[in-house]
């Protein structure tokens, strides 16, 4: 996706500790850019949905629609006792 930064927001703002730390964006979609291969068959702008495979993260795991685990996540390595801290 080619896309426009329209934005960016400060997060938690109104707590000291926090204030510059986290932001939110965002963007205005410009372009998508599409492999051919992965057009439905007699449409210009579809996706077959049976040619294409997302990656999904579900709790820190990298997975697709059509299998299991696709590879290690680092972020699943991370103690989330650090969270809380």
């Amino acid at each position: 996706m080619e896309a426009e930064l329209v934005g960016t927001y400060g997060l938690m703002d109104d707590d000291s500790k926090w204030k510059g730390a986290m932001f939110g964006i965002e963007v205005k979609i410009l372009r998508v850019h599409v492999e051919d291969e992965l057009r439905l068959a007699g449409h210009a702008n579809r996706i077959d949905p049976d040619k294409w495979s997302p990656a999904i993260m579900s709790f820190q795991e990298l997975y697709g629609i059509k299998s299991k685990k696709l590879v290690a996540s680092e972020l699943a390595n991370i103690d989330e006792e650090r969270y809380r801290k």
